[in-house]
């Protein structure tokens, strides 16, 4: 059981420190209100008429 927590604290350390080296990553998650970026949307397909 010991070996599963030190595999997984070895396997933390080691991504810790990957996404210190990566520069600037944004872990804050899904950004929602004035701070979100919206893409504008797709204009909608004429219909065609009968």
């Amino acid at each position: 059981m010991w070996k599963i927590a030190v595999g997984f604290l070895i396997f933390a350390g080691v991504a810790v420190y990957m996404l210190s080296k990566a520069g600037d990553v944004d872990m804050s998650g899904n950004e929602h209100g004035s701070a979100a970026e919206h893409a504008p949307a797709a204009a909608a397909p004429a219909s065609a008429s009968k």
